[in-house]
């Protein structure tokens, strides 16, 4: 697990390209066989991957040490999105089926997690944000058509796109963490702009469903001092609160984003005009 410390709002500032994506980017989500986690000291959110391919993936009691606790989710709740093949998740033995671009909830106090492929031939690929937790809800699996969609956006503006919300209070309960899905259509390539930032709330943008040539430039930083990050495919940018979190693409993507912090008011968005940024 790699270990990512809070970078103040002026020290982002003075950082280079190299400095920024060492801070902010997390590169390499999914490995064979394995769970790939970065734990961000922003509010204390864990991002990762999870592919089993040829065997199953667990969360071992090991994991605990990075949380101070005697087994991982312990004081947590953890999120998945499935972006590849179907998956078969079992918590604590019940066993639960993950489809597609389809979600499960783990609830805080799950013990034993394993973590595997229906075919090998088409992986599952899981993408998880984990978030520390006080209360134990129930684990559930959420669907497309169960993830509240709304469409946004039009083709004038070339951010014509739909907002899945997988965890969010009017789908399940959680103690902190939301997380959603944006699907851009054909042709729009702008995502949340115009912009916004929320003091209450980090965030997390994992970018997928992009050719090997193509790129996102991901908008980050204070309004009047806005850095870019060069994203590839099934990468991810960490915000802080004080960030700004847009990006334009050189084509239609798909992004997966998550949320903690102080509220889980889905639209406490503070938004900035357009002749604000810089």
């Amino acid at each position: 697990m790699q270990i990512r410390q809070p970078i103040h709002s002026e020290h982002a500032r003075t950082l280079d390209t190299e400095g920024l994506r060492r801070h902010f980017l997390v590169e390499e989500m999914f490995q064979p066989d394995k769970a790939t986690l970065t734990y961000s000291q922003i509010d204390r959110i864990i991002v990762g991957g999870i592919m089993p391919v040829s065997q199953g993936v667990t969360f071992d009691a090991s994991l605990g040490k990075h949380s101070g606790t005697d087994f991982f989710l312990q004081r947590r709740e953890l999120g998945l999105i499935n972006i590849g093949g179907a998956a078969v998740v079992v918590v604590d033995g019940a066993t639960f089926e993950v489809g597609p671009r389809e979600a499960l909830y783990v609830g805080q106090g799950a013990k034993e997690l394993e973590f595997s492929s229906v075919s090998s031939d088409a992986p599952a690929k899981l993408y998880c944000n984990c978030a520390p937790a006080h209360t134990a809800y129930p684990h559930r699996t959420v669907t497309l058509a169960q993830a509240s969609p709304e469409t946004l956006g039009s083709a004038e503006t070339s951010n014509r796109r739909t907002i899945y919300k997988f965890f969010v209070p009017s789908v399940l309960p959680t103690c902190q963490l939301l997380m959603g899905m944006t699907q851009l259509e054909p042709g729009s390539v702008w995502n949340t702009m115009p912009c916004h930032t929320h003091d209450r709330r980090m965030e997390v943008y994992f970018y997928f469903d992009m050719k090997s040539d193509a790129v996102v430039f991901h908008m980050m930083g204070e309004p009047t001092q806005t850095r870019h990050v060069v994203v590839g495919n099934e990468q991810a940018v960490i915000n802080p609160s004080w960030s700004i979190h847009t990006g334009v693409g050189t084509q239609a993507y798909t992004f997966i984003w998550g949320m903690v912090g102080e509220n889980q008011v889905f639209p406490d968005m503070d938004h900035i005009p357009m002749t604000t940024l810089r």
